[in-house]
């Protein structure tokens, strides 16, 4: 008989359902669930109905944790006031994944953000965003690209001797690009580990010991490819493998009768 899979917390978003039910319901675009169960990973979704108890509940039941892309985080989480360039924010989901996030770094374990994600662990730990990247600092990069999720349309140069360049094992990607919103003040406790062509963070990393990397780009669109070396593939394979030790420990924990 097969082990279980290591268990992932996964955040989601919520909107209304329309239709006949006009009620709040959540939502998980597939990728994210089929990247993560490709790696070997059972997603467990943390979502904007959680209170703070349960999220805890929930995150202690799992080995890592994804922050997956969306809405713009509250700009009044870094201390400035709405632009009129502001997209939609979610503040109830902004707090489900502050309290995630708190979490899982305060318990050292494995973090992967996506988009929005990386965006959340930089405000979290105390940096700031662009809230609108046309209006507040225009480049020759199109970060909001108009071709489909699955095609890759500028590159990102990554730092060598970083967690990510000896995960991707190369110097440049290729990458999609969704958002208008990015990392301004990077925050303490955090490094850059890979920019666009414009000089846009595009990664970062912990500069200690933990794993945890925020990626501005979706690498849970690499459905595309079929190569076992594209370098999407091989993030979630890193966060996989991080993820199946930190289970062990976890669950040797659990039977010495300790905390995680």
């Amino acid at each position: 008989m097969n082990a279980p899979a290591a268990r992932v917390a996964l955040t989601t978003t919520s909107v209304d359902a329309g239709g006949t039910y006009q009620r709040p319901a959540v939502l998980m675009y597939e990728s994210y669930i089929n990247a993560l169960e490709a790696a070997g990973l059972a997603p467990v979704l943390i979502t904007p109905a959680h209170s703070p108890e349960a999220v805890r509940s929930l995150m202690a039941a799992c080995a890592g944790l994804v922050l997956s892309g969306g809405e713009d985080v509250d700009p009044a989480r870094y201390g400035e006031a709405p632009s009129p360039a502001l997209g939609s924010v979610n503040r109830r989901r902004d707090q489900v994944e502050f309290t995630a996030l708190e979490y899982a770094l305060q318990q050292q374990m494995p973090v992967l953000g996506i988009c929005r994600g990386v965006q959340v662990i930089n405000v979290a730990l105390g940096g700031t965003l662009y809230q609108d990247l046309a209006t507040e600092c225009p480049g020759p990069v199109l970060h909001q690209q108009r071709e489909d999720w699955g095609h890759r349309t500028h590159r990102a140069s990554v730092v060598e001797g970083s967690r990510l360049h000896e995960i991707v094992r190369s110097d440049e990607l290729l990458i999609n690009s969704y958002h208008h919103q990015a990392i301004r003040d990077v925050a303490p406790g955090l490094k850059v580990v890979a920019r666009a062509e414009d000089g846009m963070v595009e990664a970062v990393e912990g500069q200690d010991h933990r794993w945890l990397i925020g990626v501005q780009w979706h690498p849970e669109r690499y459905e595309a490819s079929t190569s076992d070396n594209d370098p999407d593939r091989l993030l979630f394979r890193a966060f996989s493998d991080v993820l199946y030790g930190a289970a062990t420990r976890h669950q040797a924990a659990v039977d010495a009768g300790g905390a995680f």
